[in-house]
């Protein structure tokens, strides 16, 4: 069965962005765009994790934190933060949070955290945890997501972070285009204030670092689009 998100967040492209995101990576996802709405929701349904922004209508993400901690509900929460906000941080910690992201962030690093608080709280509730480490295969390429880890031929292939969560990205939309738009959103943020040209490094370093398997992938630029990430004839997409 799949593992129940709640998302309460009232900025439309930031929820359509996670909603997206988490569901694409399994989980059953529920997004609320109110305060009080969205505790109503968290006391009256189960999940498994809670993502929480500050700034709400109707309530803000502290109070609801409280009501939720002083109901006996220890939902684990993450925190979307404002940057900057030391103060935001250490409350929500205070409140009962679980962990906190600043924003602007990439999809991929929220989804990390979301990976290893969820991992935390089931070993700490005493369920077994698994012993299979997730791996994507691309051609000759061995993906460790929650590692941030790639192994080209039995080496391991030097990856900055944001290097990385393209190449992860990308490996796991084969064929599809992607606009520089898109990756801008989910690596760096929604909001964040660098140019296109930021994308188009990272991915001519990149393929650098590609050239070396036989049977690598190979990320091919589309004029005025993007990248489209191309899998080898014989070995098919990533599993």
């Amino acid at each position: 069965m799949s593992q129940r998100v709640l998302v309460i967040e009232d900025e439309p492209t930031l929820a359509r962005l996670l909603s997206y995101n988490l569901t694409q990576e399994g989980y059953d996802t529920t997004v609320i765009d109110h305060g009080s709405e969205g505790l109503q929701v968290a006391l009256q349904r189960t999940f498994d994790l809670i993502i929480l922004d500050i700034m709400l209508p109707g309530m803000n993400g502290f109070e609801i934190l409280s009501r939720l901690r002083q109901s006996g509900n220890r939902t684990p929460v993450v925190v979307l933060t404002a940057r900057n906000a030391e103060e935001e941080v250490v409350q929500g910690l205070r409140r009962g949070a679980d962990d906190y992201i600043t924003k602007p962030f990439g999809v991929a690093e929220l989804l990390a955290r979301v990976s290893a608080v969820l991992r935390r709280t089931n070993n700490e509730e005493g369920k077994v945890p698994e012993t299979t480490e997730k791996v994507i295969t691309a051609g000759d390429l061995s993906i460790y997501p929650e590692k941030y880890e790639v192994i080209l031929n039995g080496e391991t292939v030097p990856l900055r972070p944001k290097e990385f969560e393209v190449l992860l990205y990308l490996v796991q939309r084969p064929g599809m285009v992607i606009t520089r738009d898109d990756l801008m959103n989910v690596v760096w943020g929604f909001d964040y204030i660098g140019g296109q040209r930021t994308v188009d490094v990272h991915v001519s370093s990149l393929r650098k670092k590609l050239e070396l398997g036989q049977q690598s992938v190979q990320i091919e630029s589309i004029r005025g689009v993007g990248y489209k990430l191309v899998m080898p004839k014989k070995l098919g997409a990533p599993k």
